[in-house]
């Protein structure tokens, strides 16, 4: 059974949209790790009987340190997928280095566009109402350590519409696109790795 943590800094939609789609085979939430003690995704996942982690960054020397304790919090509960669903804080590469190809993050544009360091939030969608494109989206894709570099796993498109303000897009990408790629990839990454599994166990009986 693969035990899933989801990183969070904030309201927790993502984390929602994981619960929802529960349950995975092969695969559990297990843990809620956010670096906001306020963070509002601690409460969803308390209802949803999911442990709860806080590791706020301001009692952490540097951005090494702070690194340094999650990656162990992670590997202390034998954690074999991490999802960042809203976690508003830069890692050191040491976090790649560990959980490289176990690590996803989705993306509120359809990468390579709008994508990269300053683009998060309110701010892709933003951009993308000020360029003028026609189309936008959200990408899941593997995390490694340039800032929304990794490989794509899956991307989904919607139609931007002329009376549309950043707030309404956001939601929009989210119910459309983030929420649905984000369970599909975590269904099929607990089923890939359960397959691997499987044929393992044949192969050495």
């Amino acid at each position: 059974m693969i035990r899933i943590a989801v990183l969070v800094s904030g309201g927790g939609t993502n984390l929602q949209a994981l619960i929802d789609g529960a349950p995975y085979e092969g695969g559990e939430l297990s843990l809620a790790l956010s670096s906001n003690p306020g963070a509002f995704a601690l409460r969803r996942a308390e209802l949803a009987a999911i442990e709860t982690l806080v590791l706020n960054p301001k009692t952490y020397a540097g951005r090494e340190q702070y690194t340094d304790a999650l990656v162990d919090a992670l590997l202390a509960r034998d954690i074999g997928l991490v999802v960042f669903g809203g976690f508003m804080y830069i890692l050191t590469p040491r976090f790649a280095e560990v959980f490289g190809g176990r690590a996803i993050n989705v993306h509120p544009s359809l990468i390579p566009a709008f994508c990269g360091k300053g683009f998060y939030g309110l701010r892709v969608h933003k951009a993308v109402l000020d360029y003028g494109v026609k189309l936008t989206g959200a990408t899941v894709h593997y995390v490694t350590a340039g800032t929304d570099e990794g490989p794509v796993i899956s991307q989904k498109a919607v139609e931007v519409l002329p009376e549309d303000t950043p707030e309404i897009l956001q939601r929009r990408v989210m119910e459309s696109c983030e929420w649905p790629l984000l369970t599909a990839a975590v269904r099929d990454f607990c089923a890939d790795h359960q397959n691997i599994a499987h044929t393992s166990k044949n192969l050495s009986t």
